[in-house]
């Protein structure tokens, strides 16, 4: 049984890959006007990976044999709430992985298939989902261009910087400027910040000083707060590629005056403006996923052929790394394998 549902999804991935990937500029959400049917595959979640996937919705809808399953993918903000698919329930818009997350264990297929996420298995998630990988990103520290921050900072004055053991940049360097260090981080619910936070400690999550301020969102510099050149801000090394290098940014989604800076003397982007494969070998690399609900994946029922013709390690989002590249991201080995949560 298993081998033939591997040459089903084999054979709709081959079908849709045949065309050609080039597609317009990516949407945001379900086009206008545009319902997906109960049947269609529906996710939510994170904001990293939000452009990737509407891209990716394009370019399978426009591939996909008349009558198979089509792709839609949620932003994490907009108008709310939203009725996801035909026939679902209303749902406050989810705003996050664990926001997505939520939402997909809080619903059924008649309302949410998958939800983005930029954090993998924690422990506590339930067991009765699958985490799938396609690529991997990094997040590094960003600052004001022409500020007082160095062009690189250790892991130790970054966590001393967010600690608040160096509150001055006298303290990181005498040759640096007498000025306060202005340390930022997204909201609590930020994976960018928990990646973040989790680097700086060495796989176990600093917890942040009295001098650090939370609340600008993530991966968006052009927050008026941040523009200061005493700033400090974590930033998703794959979405800035992508708003700055790739073309996709806009006046919001944008660092902004912030530009991205080296961690132990390791640059984040390298010559060709990808990630660096030697800052991709440190703490501050993490890997991005799809979670499913995992015996709806392995279904032998059409919706888990689609499931996997999608996300699967021969489906549409492994068969085309050119796109995952064109927003950032680096290709993975085991893009599409399945990760299971030990439990609650």
């Amino acid at each position: 049984m298993r081998s033939i549902l591997a040459r089903a999804a084999t054979g709709l991935a081959a079908a849709v890959c045949a065309v050609a990937v080039a597609a317009p500029a990516a949407l945001a959400d379900p086009p206008a006007g545009v319902v997906p049917a109960a049947t269609d595959l529906v996710g939510v979640g994170v904001d990293t990976t939000q452009g990737f996937m509407n891209r990716t919705s394009v370019d399978y809808n426009a591939a996909v044999a008349a009558g198979l399953p089509r792709l839609y993918s949620w932003d994490a903000i907009g108008i709310n709430p939203i009725t996801p698919k035909a026939g679902a329930l209303s749902i406050n818009r989810p705003d996050g992985s664990g926001a997505g997350f939520t939402a997909l264990i809080n619903t059924t297929a008649t309302t949410l298939d998958f939800s983005r996420s930029s954090r993998g298995v924690s422990p506590g998630d339930p067991r009765s989902y699958y985490f799938v990988p396609f690529a991997k990103d990094a997040v590094s520290w960003s600052a004001k261009a022409g500020g007082h921050a160095p062009a690189n900072l250790s892991t130790a004055q970054l966590r001393a910087v967010y600690e608040c053991t160096a509150t001055n940049w006298l303290q990181i360097d005498p040759s640096l400027a007498n000025a306060t260090i202005k340390p930022y981080l997204p909201p609590s619910s930020s994976d960018t910040r928990t990646a973040f936070l989790k680097a700086l400690g060495g796989g176990t999550a600093i917890v942040p000083g009295a001098c650090v301020t939370s609340g600008p969102r993530n991966d968006r510099g052009t927050d008026p707060v941040l523009d200061d050149i005493d700033v400090v801000f974590p930033y998703s090394v794959g979405v800035y590629i992508d708003q700055v290098y790739r073309g996709h940014g806009t006046a919001v989604e944008s660092p902004g005056p912030l530009t991205l800076r080296s961690v132990n003397a390791i640059a984040p982007v390298d010559a060709a403006h990808n990630i660096n494969a030697p800052f991709l070998a440190t703490p501050y690399s993490r890997l991005l996923w799809h979670i499913f609900r995992s015996a709806e994946y392995t279904s032998a029922n059409a919706h888990g052929v689609a499931l996997r013709s999608v996300f699967g390690p021969q489906g549409w989002i492994c068969a085309h790394p050119a796109v995952i590249v064109a927003y950032g991201f680096v290709p993975i080995a085991n893009c599409g394998s399945t990760t299971s949560p030990t439990g609650a």
